[in-house]
């Protein structure tokens, strides 16, 4: 069993920068494939970010490149998320997601990914 905790959200100014936080207990995210999603009002979950466990390749959504970048501590066994440049489409819930069966290979896929945590609001003022 895995358990994920999201934090750092909250509200910022258009062009303003958050870093938000996955901290994971029950695996170690270092032998686990790390994807962040986000929800905005009345859509879809989409993907966002996703890092692989093996290698450290990085996949991100043609919305956040340039923008946007995963990372992880394996010390700390928490993942980040570091948003730059934030602009109000950016606002959304955004949720951490551990891949413990595929290695990422299926990044972008919502189903490929077995353990969510409780989602932290980010909000973009214009």
């Amino acid at each position: 069993q895995v358990q994920l905790v999201e934090s750092g959200g909250g509200l910022v100014q258009a062009g303003g920068s958050l870093r938000l936080s996955c901290a994971a207990s029950g695996r170690t995210i270092s032998r686990t494939a790390m994807g962040w999603f986000r929800q905005a009002p009345g859509k879809g979950r989409e993907f966002v970010a996703a890092m692989r466990w093996t290698g450290g390749r990085t996949d991100y959504a043609d919305s956040v490149k340039g923008r946007f970048t995963i990372s992880r501590d394996n010390a700390k066994n928490t993942v980040y998320l570091q948003m730059n440049k934030l602009k109000p489409e950016d606002t959304a819930v955004y949720y951490c997601a551990a891949d413990t069966r595929y290695g990422g290979i299926y990044y972008s896929s919502i189903d490929r990914y077995d353990y969510w945590g409780q989602g932290t609001q980010v909000t973009v003022s214009s």
